[in-house]
């Protein structure tokens, strides 16, 4: 983590608390205050109006299914969606957003138009999903579903344990 000065800007020390928050948010108040050069007093209000003003939107842990041994099943669900005239894709993305098991929606570039993932506990439950929720919505032209079989690294935080000694492989 960088050290600043007392000369710090306003923007500058929120920017800083909040990488220190996106690497570790289980961190005191002192000890972000340490990190960040800053007065503990400081940062508490910091982050205070942080939450308050929505940037700051929740605190999460990153779990690792699989080594919890939970079964679970997530898919990237690519839509083509024809968007309203006044909205555009805001409506659909809306309204795809409310069910329970969507984890994100995102408005893309390219031959789709949203990325969502969603999670179920089955293949099967995540297919009827799409088939009965996603695809029949009047304003859904197309979808291509992806299920995701493994995660390497999420958030920022890489999965699986490295041995060790274990060595890359050198090619020339």
């Amino acid at each position: 983590m960088e050290y600043y000065n007392k000369e710090m800007k306003i923007e500058d020390k929120h920017s800083e608390i909040l990488k220190i928050l996106e690497e570790n948010a289980r961190l005191s108040d002192r000890e972000i205050a340490t990190l960040a050069g800053l007065k503990e007093s400081e940062v508490k209000s910091i982050i205070e109006e942080l939450e308050t003003k929505g940037i700051i939107r929740k605190y999460k842990a990153i779990i690792d299914y699989e080594k919890a041994g939970i079964e679970a099943v997530q898919a990237l669900i690519d839509i083509k969606v024809i968007p309203e005239r006044s909205t555009g894709y805001d409506n659909i993305a809306e309204r795809i957003s409310k069910f329970p098991e969507v984890k994100s929606v995102r408005l893309v570039s390219g031959e789709y138009d949203l990325s969502v993932l969603v999670a179920g506990k089955t293949m099967r439950e995540v297919a009827y999903f799409v088939a009965e929720k996603i695809a029949p919505l009047e304003q859904v032209r197309n979808t291509v579903t992806h299920f995701l079989l493994k995660t390497y690294k999420e958030n920022g935080e890489v999965y699986g344990e490295e041995e060790e000694g274990r060595r890359l492989r050198v090619t020339l």
